[in-house]
C-alpha cells in the first residue's frame, strides 16, 4: 500500500487527532490566558511579599520541562489520590506550563506601557478594576499579541509531547499508523503537515492582532 494510500486510509484516526490537539489547544489558551492575566495584574499591584511569592511559582513553571511536567501530573498524582484522564492531564499540564510564560509576557507588557495612559485613566476617575478592565489589559493584549502568538505556537508543538502519557493527538495518531502500516514517512509527513496549518492559523490570528494594533496607534 502506498504512503498515501495508508494515510486516506486512516483518515479518520488523523482528523480524530487534529481535533484532539485543536482542542488542546483551544481550551488550555481559554484557561489560560484569563489566569496569566490575573496573574500578572497579581504580580505588579500585590504587596512586595505576594509578589515574590507569585514570582516564585511562575518561575517554578517555566524553568520545569514540559515533559516531566506532564510526567509528574499524569504518574505522580494518583499517589496522593489525585487521579486524572491522560486527556485531561495534558490539558492541565498545559495550562500550568504556558499561562506561566504568559503571565510573565503580560507582567513585562504591562510594566512598559506608557505612564500616560494609566495616569489619564486614573485623572477619569476610573476604579483599579476599569483601569485594567478598559486600558490596560486592553493595551497589553495588543501589545504583547506578536509574543503571546509565539507562545501558542510553542504550545501547539508541546502536544506532540502528550503522545507519552497515551494522549491521543496528532504524534499519538501518525505513531499508531505507522506501528500499524510499516510506512513511516507518510503518517509522519502528514502529521508534520497538519501542524504547520494549526501554527498557520495561530500566526494569522496574531496578524490580526497586529493590524488592529496598527489601525488603533499607526
Amino acid at each position: 500500500m502506498s504512503g498515501i494510500a495508508t494515510v486516506w486510509s486512516y483518515r479518520d484516526a488523523f482528523l480524530a487527532g487534529l481535533g484532539n490537539t485543536a482542542a488542546l489547544v483551544g481550551l488550555a489558551l481559554v484557561l489560560s490566558l484569563p489566569l496569566a492575566a490575573l496573574a500578572a495584574v497579581l504580580l505588579v499591584e500585590a504587596s512586595a511579599p505576594v509578589r515574590r511569592l507569585g514570582r516564585e511559582v511562575v518561575d517554578l513553571f517555566r524553568c520545569v520541562p514540559f515533559l516531566l511536567l506532564a510526567y509528574v501530573i499524569y504518574y505522580g498524582l494518583p499517589e496522593i489520590g489525585l487521579r486524572l484522564g491522560a486527556w485531561w492531564a495534558g490539558l492541565v499540564a498545559l495550562v500550568l506550563y504556558n499561562g506561566a510564560y504568559f503571565t510573565e509576557i503580560l507582567r513585562a507588557a504591562a510594566l512598559s506601557l506608557p505612564r500616560e495612559a494609566v495616569e489619564a485613566g486614573r485623572a477619569y476617575g476610573f476604579s483599579r478594576a476599569q483601569l485594567y478592565g478598559r486600558i490596560v489589559l486592553p493595551l497589553v493584549a495588543l501589545d504583547a499579541g506578536p509574543v503571546i502568538g509565539n507562545q501558542i505556537v510553542v504550545m501547539i508543538k508541546d502536544t506532540a509531547l502528550l503522545m507519552v502519557i497515551t494522549v491521543q493527538e496528532l504524534s499519538f495518531v501518525a505513531n499508531f499508523v505507522n506501528a500499524r502500516a510499516f510506512a513511516p514517512f507518510a503518517p509522519f509527513a502528514t502529521a508534520l503537515l497538519l501542524y504547520w496549518v494549526l501554527c498557520l492559523v495561530a500566526e494569522a490570528g496574531v496578524g490580526l492582532i497586529a493590524r488592529e494594533r496598527r489601525r488603533r496607534y499607526g
